[in-house]
């Protein structure tokens, strides 16, 4: 490639990032190379769109060159495969920018799965890194770009180690790129195989066949020839697409190489007209908890690529990808005025509540795909039952927990209709870990009864609950907070027995408030407890307590006091009555502070004052000890 510019190149050092994700691309940390030529063409695909998407306000960015297409070419004898375009083409800005550094955290997060994950080529397009996937095949890369509507082009040069340099291209290199990318690899030797037509026709045929611009490899004689179909899989009917169609557009626009665990394919017609093509991933996307992140599924209209960032489906529907494409909204529509079009968010509506349906489906008749769909991304359709009002009935009909009735997953239904003869409501618990929740006393009760309780573990359990909501007529109680009784269902078996309560629990309860003063908000008589002393709840009207060590967490709790419950039954309880009777009040300060700081511990949280327990805790265990060795010595 001729290099006679007008001046000569500044060297630049790539961004430090960019710098170790091009180590491992030179040293070949993927063993499925052919990624890289799928990459270069999405990229080349994303270019031809923007100018069409462009050229609807600028008409003359187009001009006479209106056929948008992507050319292969490949020059055996000196090693070399060019991969070019006439789409929008990049500035010397753009292409320092684009090609130099990486502004967002998609290459950090790349790193650090890389290091976790080992070789795994589906990473490099669900990243962002693509364009960096070529080093693996070439030891040197030339990139000529002119920017539609400009009249200078640029030369980026690398070879992936020593940074890279821009200059203004030559006239021989400027005269192969009237606007556009064309990308020249120089091919390492073990990577010559992908200039044989065969192989780049495979790799087309596999990962590119719906891209929607004509791919063209022109031969070593000249002659050009289309290697993909280059239609809208989309627009076609179901009948007309098979399978591998489907799982080459889902990789394509997911960047990831696994199979979609659901397709949804359909045209809709009356008061909006478009199609759908939407996949609902197997593997969870490495930012699926990313705060920022949007949904991925991308506009068109009439063909022509919009945007990818019209929010179409709700927050909690993000994990799915794919397209749609509608026959209605304007093409002139700006990307800010896209949230507040009628036609828009018809669509937004009427997709959702179509994929739910087929999550429904899917769930009434195919339970073993559901399953593993749902413990993949269950935390995150957890969301929309509190951000989503309209169907939340649907989201908890469609909703899986733990319980204690096994190991399975339960739904709803299944819990309603195993309600035990008494039961009006449906009993929760939510905590940090399953283990912790099926070890908690506040199911003491419950069990006694044979009442299921659905164990909540996920970080979201503690939102969505506060929207307290109803499933089928029955409200969901948590067993953690206000008051809960039992009593109006029967014992499954003989009731536990327990030492004889304190007569008088009323004087016992204002020894520990007074005792405890404001480190708890009351003291009261427990209703949940059977074989356990005591069990901290929160308040009825204040935040659960898993949710405010999440709040406090994130520096956003209100630091609300706990209610210490106390089983009257219970021997310790009785054995701090008789030292309240015994007018011991150190003792009786002792023990209730022991009392509560293990109910702390229970809920693994620590002692407000872990060294004054340790203290109070090994006076009491020498006490112990001494009156011990003093029973067993002879008189």
């Amino acid at each position: 490639m001729s290099t006679d510019s007008p001046s000569p190149a500044t060297p630049r050092p790539f961004q430090a990032e960019v710098s170790r994700l091009l180590h491992l691309m030179v040293h070949s940390v993927y063993t499925e190379k052919d990624v890289f030529l799928r990459e270069l063409i999405s990229n080349a695909s994303d270019a031809c769109d923007k100018l069409r998407y462009e050229a609807i306000a600028r008409p003359e960015l187009i001009g006479k060159d209106a056929r948008l297409a992507i050319r292969i070419e490949t020059d055996k004898e000196a090693g070399r495969l060019v991969i070019a375009d006439n789409g929008i083409g990049m500035s010397e800005a753009e292409l320092a920018e684009n090609l130099g550094t990486i502004a967002r955290s998609g290459t950090r997060a790349f790193l650090e799965r890389l290091g976790k994950e080992g070789e795994n080529s589906a990473l490099i397009g669900q990243f962002g890194v693509g364009f960096y996937s070529a080093f693996m095949v070439a030891d040197q890369i030339q990139v000529v770009s002119r920017k539609a509507g400009e009249d200078t082009a640029w030369l980026w040069a690398s070879d992936g180690a020593n940074g890279f340099t821009i200059e203004q291209a030559g006239e021989s290199d400027a005269a192969k790129v009237a606007r556009g990318t064309r990308i020249t690899l120089h091919l390492k030797e073990d990577s010559r195989t992908f200039l044989d037509d065969y192989e780049i026709e495979r790799i087309v045929k596999t990962y590119s066949d719906h891209i929607l611009f004509p791919i063209e490899l022109i031969g070593a004689d000249g002659a050009t020839r289309q290697l993909n179909s280059a239609s809208a899989l989309w627009q076609r009917s179901k009948s007309e697409v098979k399978q591998e169609d489907y799982t080459e557009l889902y990789r394509s626009l997911s960047g990831q190489l696994d199979q979609p665990a659901l397709t949804v394919h359909y045209k809709a017609e009356g008061r909006q007209s478009y199609a759908a093509l939407l996949f609902v991933p197997t593997q969870r996307p490495f930012d699926l908890f990313d705060v920022e992140r949007k949904g991925r599924v991308k506009l068109y209209v009439k063909r022509v690529f919009i945007t990818e960032d019209a929010a179409l489906l709700p927050g909690y529907l993000r994990f799915v990808r794919g397209v749609i494409d509608s026959e209605d909204v304007p093409l002139n529509i700006s990307r800010e005025m896209l949230q507040n079009n009628p036609a828009v968010a018809q669509i937004r509506r009427a997709v959702t509540a179509k994929v739910i349906g087929e999550l429904e489906t899917l769930a009434d008749k195919e339970p073993e795909k559901f399953t593993p769909l749902w413990e993949t991304f269950g935390q995150v359709l957890k969301e929309g039952i509190y951000e989503d009002f309209e169907r939340r009935d649907q989201l908890l009909k469609l909703a899986r927990f733990r319980s204690t009735a096994g190991d399975g997953w339960r739904s709803l239904g299944q819990y309603v209709a195993d309600m035990r003869e008494g039961q009006t409501e449906i009993y929760y618990l939510v905590g940090e870990s399953l283990d912790r929740l099926r070890s908690s006393p506040q199911l003491e009760a419950a069990a006694e009864r044979g009442v299921e309780v659905l164990l909540l573990a996920d970080p979201v359990d503690a939102f969505w609950t506060t929207a307290m909501p109803k499933f089928e007529g029955k409200a969901m109680k948590s067993l953690s907070q206000g008051d809960v009784d039992l009593s109006a269902i029967p014992l499954k078996d003989a009731a536990t027995p327990k030492t004889d309560p304190p007569k008088d629990v009323g004087d016992l309860i204002s020894s520990l408030k007074a005792a405890l003063g404001d480190e708890v908000d009351d003291v009261k008589v427990s209703q949940r407890l059977v074989s356990s002393p005591a069990c901290l709840v929160a308040t009825a009207h204040g935040p659960d307590r898993t949710l405010e060590r999440l709040l406090q967490r994130q520096q956003r709790g209100i630091n609300a006091k706990p209610v210490l419950e106390i089983n009257p039954g219970h021997p310790l309880i009785a054995a701090i009555d008789r030292a309240r009777l015994a007018t011991d009040l150190i003792v009786v300060d002792d023990l209730a502070h022991l009392l509560l700081d293990q109910a702390r511990i229970v809920e693994g949280e620590l002692p407000s004052d872990p060294a004054r327990f340790t203290e109070r805790l090994n006076r009491y265990l020498v006490a112990g000890l001494k009156d011990q060795s003093t029973e067993g010595t002879p008189a």
